[in-house]
């Protein structure tokens, strides 16, 4: 009798995994939806890199430079057929090996606050808070909206020692003003033949009104293939998608004003043998853009 319940058990917890994996169905996804809820929305900020030079009156071409420096954090990129591919290269220094080790990085940036040199105030210090300005910053918003649907379609090379990321964190003019809001961020050693481990959601940081809601959860997509991901931002809700359909739901919301972070990012410390092969590495953007709200 008891081997019969453990039976039971047993496949019922398997079709349980099973219907969790296949919890959603990107074969019979709906573009006709995502158009829907696009109809309260107004085309903002429309990027599909047909310049073979990054826009200055949209990008910054640095990754947090107050911590480190321009000439260190500036990324490795090209614009290429209607494609931003930014890039990891074989000699490419670390971006800020003072204080973040051999972590390299090509991430670009829509606004930029930091304080004065030699001081501790300035965007995103998590990964290390000991860190100090070292080179002064003019402070600057080129897109830093606060509410909104943003959508991105990208490819990334799958190498085991990068992570991709498109993610959103408040300009932090003040110190509350710190959460991040991931959109998407995919590390190479979580992907399968047949699945990846894609994250999104909150890190709330110093944001006392805000609670940590960030996940990874297997999607069956083939993430080194053009795939689309979004996130809608509203005041009380945050919705991600994936392909048009709705993957997670957030019923918390930052209330400030946030910036866009796009980049690759390479941790050589995993000790991955390919970590000296297979140069450059790359993450592929195809177009990112971002609506508001009418009226």
């Amino acid at each position: 009798m008891k081997i019969i319940v453990f039976l039971i058990f047993t496949f019922i917890q398997i079709k349980l995994l099973a219907q969790s994996n296949n919890e959603f169905d990107f074969s019979k996804n709906d573009p006709s939806a995502i158009a829907a809820a696009k109809k309260n929305y107004t085309l903002l900020f429309d990027e599909e890199f047909v310049s073979p030079f990054l826009d200055s009156t949209k990008w910054l071409p640095y990754y947090l430079p107050h911590w480190s420096s321009r000439e260190l954090s500036k990324p490795n990129y090209e614009i290429k057929d209607g494609k931003l591919i930014l890039k990891i290269t074989k000699n490419q220094k670390p971006w800020c090996p003072e204080f973040n080790g051999n972590v390299k990085c090509s991430s670009i940036q829509t606004g930029n606050y930091a304080g004065s040199l030699g001081s501790n105030i300035g965007q995103h210090k998590f990964f290390n808070l000991n860190a100090v300005v070292r080179e002064q910053q003019l402070n600057e918003k080129k897109f830093v909206p606060q509410y909104g649907y943003f959508e991105m379609k990208a490819k990334f090379a799958a190498t085991k020692t990068n992570v991709v990321a498109l993610w959103m964190i408040g300009y932090e003019d003040k110190p509350e003003r710190s959460s991040e809001l991931c959109i998407m961020e995919v590390k190479g050693w979580n992907i399968n033949d047949d699945s990846v481990k894609i994250g999104m959601g909150i890190h709330k940081f110093n944001d006392k009104n805000l609670n940590e809601d960030f996940t990874e959860h297997a999607y069956k997509i083939d993430v080194r293939k053009f795939h689309t991901y979004a996130a809608e931002w509203k005041p009380d809700t945050i919705n991600f998608y994936i392909d048009n359909v709705l993957v997670k739901t957030i019923n918390q919301s930052p209330n400030y004003p946030m910036q866009f972070m796009l980049g690759i990012y390479e941790i050589p410390e995993l000790g991955v043998e390919e970590h000296s092969i297979n140069y450059p590495k790359k993450f592929i953007i195809e177009y990112f853009k971002a609506y508001e709200l009418k009226g």
